[in-house]
């Protein structure tokens, strides 16, 4: 997908950039019985208190159900058309199966409408098929990966990601994810072959403030700018900078310090960490 850029007719054109969705995006109507309604949070959990700061009002979204499992294997589908969803950065497909049942996928690079997808060990390796990982020849390109077997995609679903299967073995795989971590995943877990579509949506700039309220996102406020009460960094003198190292507003180290928890079990599939 081309970056389409502007004159600067006015400030906030000046340096705004966004996605040529006319060139990729084929419907601009969803699939209504694929469609569900969204109510928005503004940050609040059940209780009614933010529990994640700077978010509230934008545009009413309606979530399209995509498919995450994909369990009606060796059954062909046909993909109809590629579509912006407003819940995700990456583009999805529509896709109709042979029995007439349609589906959401999420889109890979070069997947267009017309092509032939199809799920299960009878799949070819291109992109947009969905294959258990053991059917998966090692050094192949994958995204949407499941981490346990038949509980859906779960890792590699942004726009550009990618992970590399880099060797297998009686019941585990090693996969080289995005982030740079090796993990090992059970050669029953599926995965989509290729690279996430959307690339350059990387490339994209809001121009203007009022973009990112119409995505649901308020003033994030520095915490160097607050008062000494309302943030461990604020107060001083002019500009000065928190002092010491930087820090959440509950005091949690930020900037590189590690957070995970060293008893979490899951650190057994771990073959390296991903780099710093």
């Amino acid at each position: 997908m081309a970056v389409k850029s502007f004159n600067p007719v006015t400030p906030s054109r000046r340096h705004m950039a966004t996605l040529d969705y006319a060139s990729t995006i084929t419907s601009t109507k969803p699939e209504k019985s694929l469609l569900k309604g969204k109510k928005a949070s503004g940050g609040r959990n059940n209780a009614g208190r933010i529990t994640t700061r700077f978010r509230g009002g934008g545009n009413k979204r309606r979530y399209r159900m995509v498919d995450f499992i994909r369990a009606k294997e060796n059954v062909p589908a046909k993909v109809v058309s590629i579509e912006y969803d407003p819940n995700r950065s990456a583009n999805i497909a529509l896709i109709c199966y042979a029995d007439g049942e349609k589906s959401y996928i999420l889109a890979p690079v070069g997947l267009k409408v017309g092509d032939k997808v199809m799920n299960g060990a009878k799949a070819e390796l291109k992109p947009g098929n969905w294959l258990a990982i053991k059917d998966i020849p090692v050094g192949v390109n994958i995204c949407c990966i499941e981490m346990q077997p038949g509980r859906g995609a779960k890792i590699a679903r942004s726009a550009g990601q990618v992970a590399t299967l880099r060797g297998k073995e009686e019941t585990y795989a090693q996969i080289k994810l995005p982030s740079g971590e090796v993990r090992m995943i059970h050669v029953n877990c599926h995965a989509m072959v290729g690279q996430i579509g959307n690339l350059d949506r990387m490339n994209v700039k809001m121009g203007k403030a009022g973009k990112k309220r119409y995505l649901g996102f308020r003033p994030h406020v520095r915490g160097v700018a607050m008062n000494p009460v309302d943030h461990p960094m604020g107060g001083g003198e002019g500009r000065t900078s928190g002092g010491g190292h930087p820090v959440s507003p509950w005091g949690q180290l930020a900037k590189g310090k590690r957070t995970r928890n060293p008893k979490k079990t899951s650190k057994n599939f771990i073959v390296e960490r991903r780099k710093k």
